[in-house]
């Protein structure tokens, strides 16, 4: 006993020892520390909500108890499963057509050579990260609406007029495209740093054995790549049920809410304009589960090949 007292001794003054040494790198990362507990920790107690009658005037402690009586009706909503099944669809087109963008456009970014053109393409590509949703959903609005330039090319080749955001056949592939618009240069930016930390021998000893650019890109970038695009596959899969409230929004029109209503938009609605705020969270839970399932069964894949999170 004595023995395990004096080694937790030496560690705390170890510890108190470290940070003095490095306080300048702890004072660093203390704004992120303190953002997460925050932000992040004292708000997982507002999750017993999901298991209250919550009443706002009554508040957490006050509001009757009922169990699982939420999620019960939850799962019995009638529109419950449209709403699941358009959040589900539209995670999965973002995964299959969003995640491997940012992929592709480094890899192509990494065979400009001319160092000027190779920036101002980036920049270019970066730019759209930066705008709100608003905005992005007004360009899209203008760009195909009645009047606007998709539906004038078409009209110079006899076409009819096509009102897309408000056809629920477009409304998915509208999302999809100006979610990788605005994010795909973004994304590079991670992918761009993995690539220029491989090391160039790699590739000199390749054109020695008369490797291509394309072989290069197959055999070496890729494969020294997977680390970085497997852990950013899992970070994302764990967010698979929540699309972001700001684009589906700013998107959605009266005719579309049928194939567009996901999880978030319900969630407004229910949660901030009805005040249905246990059922809310007990939606958000439902959310937060289903993700930590999810990137659970993928680490585990991911750990067959000694790569995961954990």
């Amino acid at each position: 006993m004595k023995g395990l007292t004096k080694y937790k001794v030496n560690k705390a003054r170890s510890l108190i020892t470290n940070i003095k040494k490095h306080w300048m790198l702890y004072v660093m990362i203390l704004p992120g520390v303190i953002f997460y507990i925050v932000l992040k920790y004292i708000p997982l107690m507002g999750t017993i909500i999901a298991f209250q009658d919550y009443q706002i005037f009554n508040g957490i402690l006050n509001s009757p108890w009922v169990g699982f009586d939420n999620f019960i009706h939850l799962f019995t909503y009638q529109d419950f499963y449209q709403v699941l099944r358009n959040t589900f669809l539209i995670a999965f087109y973002l995964l299959v057509f969003g995640f491997p963008a940012p992929i592709i456009l480094a890899l192509l970014f990494n065979e400009i050579r001319i160092r000027f053109l190779k920036k101002s393409v980036q920049s270019l590509f970066y730019l759209p990260h930066f705008l709100s949703w608003v905005i992005v959903g007004g360009i899209v609005f203008e760009l195909l609406s009645s009047q606007g330039v998709v539906n004038g090319i078409r009209g110079w080749f006899g076409a009819e007029t096509i009102l897309f955001m408000q056809e629920e056949s477009y409304f998915r592939t509208i999302v999809v495209l100006s979610s990788v618009w605005k994010n795909v240069g973004w994304g590079t930016i991670v992918y761009l740093a993995a690539i220029t930390s491989i090391n160039p021998s790699l590739y000199e000893a390749s054109v020695m054995d008369g490797a291509n650019r394309w072989k290069q890109a197959r055999y070496i970038t890729l494969p020294l790549m997977f680390p970085t695009i497997l852990v950013l596959f899992l970070l994302n899969i764990g967010n698979f049920l929540e699309l972001g409230f700001d684009q589906i929004y700013n998107l959605l029109t009266p005719m579309t809410y049928s194939v567009g209503d996901i999880i978030e938009t319900y969630v407004y609605r229910a949660g901030v304009l009805q005040g249905q705020y246990s059922m809310t969270t007990a939606i958000g839970l439902f959310q937060s589960l289903v993700g930590f399932v999810l990137i659970w069964i993928f680490n585990r894949m991911a750990r067959k090949t000694e790569q995961g999170l954990w």
